[in-house]
């Protein structure tokens, strides 16, 4: 496994797909939702596997010269639980140091939170229930 940036046309395709599958299909939400108006000013991080398929994937956007946020993080189903999200975790704080955050901010799914504070989140609040039924949690991370 290996984080890289999506470069190509056919590189963002393949990461929008798997953003698709992972976050919004499941619930039956349209392809659309999987984009928002920061996809442009944002950094795009895609972890692929010995064959370059896509695994996995994560935006990180930037709130304020203090403050990174990562959205969209989602790891493939039968990927899960083999700690391959910390490898797109550790290449956003790296990224978020050298832009000169302090900290990184992220709203969590309840299934979520037990791995992000092995990755070194702590919970701030619980926040909002998406779809009426995936309740989230603001977390935050200082680096």
């Amino acid at each position: 496994m290996k984080v890289v940036v999506p470069q190509t046309p056919d590189d963002f395709e393949r990461y929008f797909q798997l953003r698709y599958e992972i976050l919004r299909k499941p619930w039956n939400q349209p392809f659309h939702t999987v984009k928002d108006e920061l996809e442009e000013t944002s950094f795009h991080a895609m972890l692929v596997d010995d064959k370059g398929d896509p695994a996995g994937v994560c935006r990180m956007q930037l709130n304020t010269p203090g403050e990174a946020q990562l959205r969209f993080m989602g790891i493939r189903q039968d990927l899960q639980g083999k700690n391959y999200g910390s490898l797109l975790l550790g290449y956003f704080d790296e990224l978020a140091r050298k832009k000169g955050c302090t900290h990184i901010i992220l709203q969590s799914r309840e299934n979520a939170v037990r791995f992000y504070e092995r990755n070194g989140y702590v919970v701030k609040e619980k926040s909002y229930l998406l779809w009426g039924e995936i309740q989230h949690y603001l977390m935050e991370k200082r680096i």
